[in-house]
């Protein structure tokens, strides 16, 4: 972490606001966000793609930060629940969700590595997002997302060593396959690259 551990309001608003495809996103200096604007609208536009939600789907988000990929596909879905484990991410996460009239999507501040398996069984997940940092998912997030069983897994990653571990992982009991692979170069110039991968389950399983 790079921060310091707190922030003085100079001027103005404590936040800046950007807004993608018509939605409006407050982002503290505590909060993820991707820097570049044109390509970020083509990443979530894939992802949202390949989740392909219904009005019937509950869908989880998690890594969900201010809420961008769960407010961009919640006109799609019955239900999305965020996982965010900053705090303030999830203040503005829901300030988000209020700013766009999004009524559909409920937000929780913890570690997604621990807290799916408690929350979420219940839940009836039909779909999962997963945006984590450039380490990738732990084992027991995968072992959770097991548990759930989601028909399909949306994973979006920086960083294609942990992607291909994690990829690894998930298939490895042959109860998923990876359906569609999409790359996305928001950092030209540079050997850094967001991937897109719809992971579905199959059939019988």
């Amino acid at each position: 972490m790079i921060l310091g551990k707190k922030f003085e309001n100079l001027y103005g608003e404590n936040y800046i606001q950007d807004d993608l495809y018509g939605i409006k996103f407050n982002i503290s200096p505590e909060s993820f966000y991707q820097v570049n604007h044109d390509q970020t609208e083509i990443l979530y536009t894939i992802a949202k793609d390949m989740l392909k939600a219904d009005k019937n789907d509950s869908v989880l988000d998690l890594y969900c930060g201010i809420g961008t990929i769960g407010i961009f596909v919640s006109d799609t879905a019955k239900n999305v629940y965020g996982v965010e484990i900053v705090e303030k991410a999830i203040e503005n996460a829901k300030e988000n969700a209020k700013l766009n009239n999004v009524n559909n999507i409920k937000f929780f501040c913890g570690d997604s590595s621990n807290i799916t398996n408690k929350k979420f069984l219940d839940k009836n997940i039909h779909a999962v997002i997963v945006d984590p940092p450039r380490k990738g998912c732990s084992d027991e997030l995968i072992n959770d997302l097991m548990k759930i069983q989601p028909n399909k897994i949306v994973y979006i990653s920086c960083n294609p060593a942990t992607l291909t571990k994690d990829l690894k992982k998930i298939c490895e009991d042959e109860k998923y396959k990876v359906e569609k692979i999409q790359s996305v170069d928001l950092f030209p110039r540079t050997k850094h690259v967001e991937t897109v991968v719809q992971l579905v389950r199959k059939s019988g399983t």
